[in-house]
């Protein structure tokens, strides 16, 4: 392992010692301060000028994407209550879950069926834009819906887009920029699933395939993109335009809650558990979400037992310096989407004052809970998104400390708790039934 910048705590150094063996751990984040990074490339106003470019858009994304007229071409996902989930979560978790349990459905998001629908999109479109206005064929007054016509598709045929993935960001970039009429790569990690790259293809998207993992997939797609001028690569550990594009999410939900009169303050504290690959999506979520609600937030990132990288980087202080492989653990596991053996430093670092902490989730649980909610709540839900629901469980087991420490216990019974759904609805039936049927204990 490499040398640490930091000394670990006793209780983190036996965190590490459970990690190495795949067992599931709660981390509280030591230097977390409730307030947002201070003299930092990202700001919140990067945030705000997305929703703005998002909203422009809007005419564009209803032309092309039909189904996008009922929120007037707005790609968002609604929030609602599910409380047939709380005996599950008060079973494994063997305590009572007080107040409010939601589920943020971004597994239903139009277009690209992910949270990675927001931040991908953006990207894509702000690209888009970018060359329109120094073509001189759109300025930022005209109508949008404009963007579907030949004239722009000819311009876009001659540019390139370019992005590793292990799935969903894939999709969302593929999709989008396809539709434009972008010349469009994916490189996949061979944790991609088949009908993900199968669908890309139907799109007219070039995969390109690796057997190692989701890092190596980037990196190759980063370097074949420097040697092409007309190539843009939306870089998912480093991206200011797709974290901008993620964290519109908060703006969003905060309304959502306010139209649901759900309050969030000192008594009312918001609990949020969001799963974490690389980090990007989360962290984009988590960073608007405490700009907006500040200490009356508290946010939680899920990841499996063999793929802990977001807590591994941010525990040791090595953020993309240390891999999961070195300290043992294999990156394989069932949730595709966060298969990430390396974190973005990027991210890590704007999450140091932010968020409260990182838990691990074993593959067997996500199956179980993918099929309990099916059950009790008719939602299908892909297994990353799973990795949210083991979220309340971990902090009713592990979180005693945190709670006393920040004056929560005595108002956990008005706190709101949200469950981040991560990717769903473009699962095909088959594909669904493999999972429904499938048994990890």
């Amino acid at each position: 392992m490499p040398d640490l910048p930091r000394n670990l705590s006793e209780n983190e150094q036996l965190m590490l010692d459970k990690m190495k063996k795949s067992q599931p751990v709660l981390w509280i984040n030591p230097n977390k301060t409730d307030q947002l990074p201070q003299n930092h490339s990202f700001t919140f106003q990067h945030v705000l000028e997305a929703e703005k470019r998002l909203k422009r858009f809007s005419r564009y994304i209803q032309v092309v994407f039909p189904e996008t007229q009922k929120l007037q071409g707005i790609i968002e996902s609604k929030i609602i209550e599910i409380p047939n989930m709380k005996p599950f979560i008060e079973k494994n978790a063997n305590k009572k879950l007080l107040g409010k349990l939601l589920l943020k459905c971004d597994h239903e998001l139009a277009v690209s069926g992910s949270i990675k629908a927001r931040g991908g999109i953006y990207e894509v479109l702000k690209f888009a834009e970018q060359c329109a206005i120094q073509h001189g064929i759109i300025k930022e007054t005209d109508d949008y819906s404009q963007f579907a016509g030949e004239e722009f598709q000819k311009l876009f045929s001659r540019y390139k887009i370019a992005v590793g993935s292990t799935g969903n960001l894939g999709l969302s970039i593929g999709i989008m920029a396809a539709k434009l009429g972008f010349q469009v790569t994916v490189h996949m990690s061979k944790d991609a699933k088949e009908w993900k790259k199968n669908l890309l293809r139907e799109k007219g998207v070039q995969v390109i395939e690796y057997e190692s993992d989701y890092s190596l997939a980037v990196e190759e797609g980063r370097k074949q993109a420097e040697k092409d001028p007309m190539c843009h690569f939306v870089d998912d550990e480093n991206s200011i335009d797709l974290f901008s594009g993620y964290a519109v999410a908060a703006l969003r939900l905060k309304k959502q809650l306010e139209d649901l009169k759900i309050p969030v303050d000192q008594e009312h504290p918001l609990f949020v558990y969001l799963p974490c690959g690389v980090g990007g999506g989360p962290g984009g979520v988590a960073y608007g979400l405490k700009a907006l609600y500040k200490e009356h937030v508290h946010i939680f990132f899920g990841e499996p037992t063999e793929s802990p990288c977001m807590l591994l980087g941010m525990m040791t202080g090595l953020h993309d310096q240390i891999s999961v492989d070195d300290i043992g653990l294999t990156n394989r596991t069932e949730a595709d989407g966060l298969a990430v053996g390396r974190p973005s430093k990027f991210v890590g670092k704007l999450m140091e004052p932010i968020l409260s902490g990182c838990y691990t989730v074993e593959d067997a649980f996500l199956f179980e809970s993918l099929k309990e909610m099916v059950r009790r709540e008719g939602i299908f839900m892909e297994p990353s998104s799973h990795a949210s629901v083991f979220g309340p469980i971990q902090l009713l087991k592990e979180g005693k400390d945190y709670l006393k420490e920040q004056g929560l216990i005595e108002r956990f019974d008005q706190a709101t708790h949200i469950l981040w759904g991560t990717g769903g609805n473009m699962v095909p039936q088959e594909q669904r039934d493999s999972y429904l049927n499938k048994t990890l204990r």
